[in-house]
């Protein structure tokens, strides 16, 4: 398996609050890229795509489009998912992924 996305498409197999992987999810006309939950963490946080603001992971399966977003200082949904899929092309040169 050492291809990127279909690395991501396994990781989206597994149910969301067992995900290593950020993924899309689209509510009331509205793409959200999910973080998935750090250690530390009480609830994952869904990004805008573009704009740099988030919402709780359980607003946002609650209420979808309608949830309230908080801006961020440095993080947008696309940020995430361009982060993520550089790290797992990093992983499959060093060799991580067979």
């Amino acid at each position: 398996m050492t291809d990127i996305d279909a690395i991501f498409a396994a990781d989206r197999q597994h149910p969301p609050h067992e995900r290593s992987l950020p993924w899309l999810e689209t509510r009331g006309g509205l793409t959200v890229v999910v973080e998935p939950k750090p250690h530390w963490a009480s609830d994952m946080r869904a990004f805008r795509s573009e704009a740099r603001e988030y919402c709780a992971y359980a607003d946002w399966t609650a209420n979808g489009a309608r949830a309230r977003f908080f801006g961020h200082v440095d993080t947008c949904g696309d940020d995430l998912i361009r982060k993520a899929r550089t790290l797992v092309a990093s992983e499959i040169a060093d060799g991580l992924w067979i």
